[in-house]
């Protein structure tokens, strides 16, 4: 797995061992920060079920101000730590060993203009994460949530105030990008 843009362009990011997370591969990234283009430079980023840090790094490699990276397992906390460390992006990042819906309670003015959530597929924890972050103002007014899921999956449920702007599907993998509905 490798940084594939920007100032960090082509320098590999260490992986978590097993089948404990399962990274964005090169494709559905690379069309991720093509849908984004320019929101990424200056942006705030949120970086939710982080993994390796492969979103979050990307999007600062990329031009992004800043990232908080968030990720309940101990062990792809470690590798998230040697990535930043090794990417030379510490002073930029704040990693926390912390459930998704942990953090938004209990950061909740937070503001940000780029969130990632990517989720174990299919264990209903995008929607649980959407339905927290309605009850909170984290997403900047124009900013933008990316979600992925597995191709199969839907966000059926009240997403109010947010809107699915654009679907994408790569292989198994389904991306949803949300906004306000007011923006």
């Amino acid at each position: 797995m490798r940084i594939i843009a920007g100032k960090m362009r082509g320098r590999q990011l260490k992986t978590v061992e097993g089948m404990q997370t399962r990274p964005t591969s090169d494709k559905v990234k690379g069309a991720i920060f093509n849908v984004l283009g320019d929101k990424v430079l200056d942006a705030r980023v949120l970086d939710l079920f982080a993994g390796t840090g492969n979103l979050a790094i990307e999007a600062l490699s990329r031009g992004s101000h800043d990232a908080v990276l968030v990720e309940k397992s101990r062990e792809a906390h470690q590798v998230i730590r040697k990535n930043i460390e090794q990417m030379g992006v510490s002073h930029k990042t704040k990693l926390l060993l912390l459930d998704a819906i942990k953090y938004i309670n209990r950061y909740p003015d937070e503001i940000f203009d780029l969130i990632f959530l990517d989720p174990p597929y299919r264990e209903g924890l995008a929607l649980k994460v959407i339905s927290t972050l309605k009850e909170h103002s984290c997403l900047a007014s124009d900013g933008v949530i990316v979600v992925e899921t597995a191709k199969g999956e839907d966000l059926d449920g009240d997403i109010y105030p947010f809107e699915i702007r654009k679907t994408g599907e790569y292989g198994d993998t389904k991306v949803w990008y949300l906004q306000r509905m007011d923006v």
